[in-house]
């Protein structure tokens, strides 16, 4: 065999062996928010930041409400929101989010507080929304004309103030006239997501995934 014949039979033999080396990857936005996104690789929910690295490969290099712009194999990406349309007189499907757990098996979401961007944590043993009255005084809450009360934290018994919220919104599902506790000192440090919010939404977990969704 001449040594060309040679050469093309052992390439041949390595593409029959490595069919998908030079990768594939079905993506999509389900999600959008400031240096934030829900990313759908191959039919796998990923929530990712700004600068954050898929398992799959796909790097998220900045997000905004209007879109997204990935890499992946070192080619840049432009997304928008995935429009899903209801056929055969179906009723269109109800708004739903879906969280990776993050750091230390929290699930963290970025979404809305009377229209400002906010980060949220959830925390399903917070009978309400929980903020700092730091957070407050930047979503320009005026805390104060709320209802004084005292709150039992791991911390002790501190003063806080019992608010109504007109919108609160986890990802891409809005709740309006949410109840909310302004601690006043600087914790908690990130704003929980409580139950004030998280009893108005139906809630489950698959493999890990919270997911939330809305009921109308």
């Amino acid at each position: 065999m001449r040594s060309m014949d040679l050469r093309i039979l052992l390439w041949l033999m390595w593409l029959s062996l490595f069919p998908f080396s030079a990768g594939a990857a079905d993506i999509t936005a389900k999600m959008l928010a400031k240096d934030a996104a829900l990313i759908d690789i191959n039919g796998k929910q990923r929530m990712m930041r700004a600068g954050q690295t898929s398992p799959e490969g796909v790097t998220l290099l900045s997000a905004s409400r209007n879109g997204a712009v990935v890499k992946y194999q070192g080619a840049e990406y432009s997304l928008s929101l995935q429009k899903h349309i209801a056929t055969d007189f179906e009723q269109a499907e109800r708004a739903e989010v879906r969280i990776a757990s993050g750091r230390g098996g929290h699930y963290e979401i970025p979404g809305r507080i009377n229209g400002i961007a906010v980060d949220f944590m959830v925390d399903t043993g917070a009978t309400a929304v929980a903020m700092n009255s730091q957070h407050a005084q930047k979503l320009g809450i005026n805390y104060l004309a709320g209802q004084k009360i005292r709150v039992n934290t791991a911390n002790g018994t501190v003063t806080a103030y019992s608010v109504w919220l007109d919108r609160v919104a986890a990802g891409t599902i809005e709740i309006k006239h949410v109840e909310a506790i302004v601690h006043v000192g600087t914790s908690p440090h990130v704003i929980l997501l409580g139950n004030s919010y998280l009893s108005l939404v139906d809630m489950s977990t698959e493999n890990g995934v919270l997911v939330l969704k809305a009921r109308h």
